[in-house]
């Protein structure tokens, strides 16, 4: 039974795919091998000897017949065994205590501001050895809305915010050699080594509807991406080509998270294909105690900007394109990190300029069952002038994540202190995360805390949107 499920695993292999950039075609070939139900043909068959013979061999066929159902049994529970559904079921629930009364006219969002139910669901299939498949999806309906009476949000909220379905990551991936593989489809690739702050990470855009609540790992939003990812030594080089061109979301008018009093301009988003696809190339090497990475980006900035138009204003997002590297290095309890990027072409107050980002940081693991962080990122524009500083603009930004994790009752509790400011001084605005999260058993996780936005510079504008938050969610 073992060989003919090999025999029928190589028969499943899939047909190699033409590579981009380095390669410009494989060669496909088939693999003509015969399944064991051939090899075996016939001899089910009932004998035609003697009656001697036949008593002889009386009940023989019942022994293959029951042979061949314990196989074909043995090969479904096989093939079922490729694939695997899982997901979570989760409930959340926001309460806004900071919120003063509103004008007339605006809405209210004192008390309750989210009760989201969700549903989240992942596929993930073998074809062969080497080639799988994974397709994920959530969908929510946020019930605060119609308890709180929808009449009293804008159209933009509720849409943005009420109820939800959406295809998350979703690809197939395999080796095409042993060095070389592929992956096609939905994708979240992770550029640089701050888990904080983004420098290097410009592939994929972000859900920043309501900030602070989560860490941006749960907050990348996939794309549709062609990745080739080559292998030699100590090193893996990555070519990506992206057709979907997708920006991140952002609070809708009417929120609030949302800063302004008046709805932003109709932003253009380019047509998705190959015409304006973006692309980026990543070499990473692993070594002893270090790593580092090279980075190089042909991409839209996500951050748009305002431009005036025969119908009038209108946002558009500039190309740039990003060069830049990391590194990880590991010394005892500490782990030191870097990364370094220079953006050209980004729009500033109608001009283009260039950008100079320099991120440092360490962690310490060095107190049981305890990790804390300290990163600082600064952004430097060339050639910044008193236009500029008119419009708003700061020649050297700065932004600062402070973390703490730590894990008790044998990692079913963990506990985290995240604060991001900034500033030069810390004073320019920021955030406050306090949270706890408690795994009941295996399946059921209970967490809550409270988030607590700074007044400054930067925040002002959502300085009163302090709030409680509670989830429960139950995996599968």
């Amino acid at each position: 039974m073992g060989t003919s499920k090999e025999l029928f695993v190589r028969m499943r292999k899939p047909l190699l795919f033409t590579l981009f950039f380095f390669v410009s075609s494989i060669p496909t070939y088939a693999v003509d091998e015969t399944t064991l139900n051939e090899v075996l043909e016939g001899f089910d068959e009932t004998s035609q000897g003697s009656g001697e013979l036949d008593a002889v061999l009386e009940g023989f066929d019942d022994e293959l017949q029951a042979t061949d159902n314990n196989s074909n049994a043995d090969a479904a529970i096989g093939e079922a065994a490729n694939w695997q559904l899982s997901g979570s079921l989760g409930l959340s629930s926001t309460y806004n205590y900071a919120h003063k009364a509103p004008a007339a006219g605006q809405t209210d969002y004192r008390g309750l501001s989210r009760l989201r139910a969700k549903l989240s669901l992942e596929l993930d299939g073998k074809f062969s050895p080497d080639w799988h498949v994974h397709v994920a999806g959530h969908s929510y309906y946020d019930a605060a809305y119609r308890i709180q009476g929808r009449d009293a949000y804008s159209s933009d909220v509720l849409d943005a915010y009420e109820r939800e379905s959406e295809l998350g990551e979703a690809f197939i991936q395999g080796r095409i050699s042993k060095s070389l593989d592929l992956k096609i489809g939905r994708q979240i690739v992770v550029w640089g080594k701050s888990d904080n702050l983004r420098v290097t990470d410009v592939l994929n855009p972000l859900d920043v509807r309501e900030p602070g609540l989560v860490d941006i790992e749960d907050l990348r939003l996939p794309l549709t991406m062609l990745k080739a990812d080559y292998y030699v030594g100590d090193w893996g080089l990555s070519v990506i080509a992206i057709p979907e061109i997708r920006f991140n979301k952002l609070p809708a008018y009417g929120s609030d998270f949302f800063p302004f009093l008046a709805p932003l301009p109709p932003e253009q988003v380019p047509a998705d294909g190959f015409g304006n696809a973006e692309y980026a190339v990543a070499a990473n090497g692993i070594f002893s105690g270090w790593d580092l990475s090279f980075y190089w980006a042909d991409v839209y900035d996500d951050n748009a900007h305002s431009v005036i138009a025969p119908n009038g204003p209108r946002l558009e997002h500039s190309r740039v394109d990003m060069l830049g590297a990391a590194v990880n290095i590991a010394a005892g309890n500490w782990l030191l990190k870097s990364e370094v990027a220079t953006f050209s072409d980004l729009h500033y107050a109608g001009t283009h300029k260039r950008r100079h980002d320099l991120l440092i940081g360490a962690e310490y693991s060095g107190f049981r069952d305890t990790t804390v962080s300290l990163e600082v990122v600064r952004r430097h524009v060339t050639g910044f002038d008193s236009a500029l500083a008119a419009a708003g603009h700061v020649e050297n930004d700065y932004q600062t994540a402070f973390r703490y994790t730590g894990d008790f009752f044998h990692d079913r509790l963990e506990l985290t202190a995240l604060a991001t400011l900034y500033g030069e001084e810390l004073d320019e605005g920021g955030f406050t995360r306090l949270s706890a999260e408690y795994d009941l058993y295996d399946a059921f996780t209970l967490g809550g805390g409270v988030v607590m936005y700074r007044e400054g510079e930067r925040t002002s504008a959502i300085a009163d949107n302090d709030r409680i938050f509670v989830e429960m969610k139950y995996s599968f």
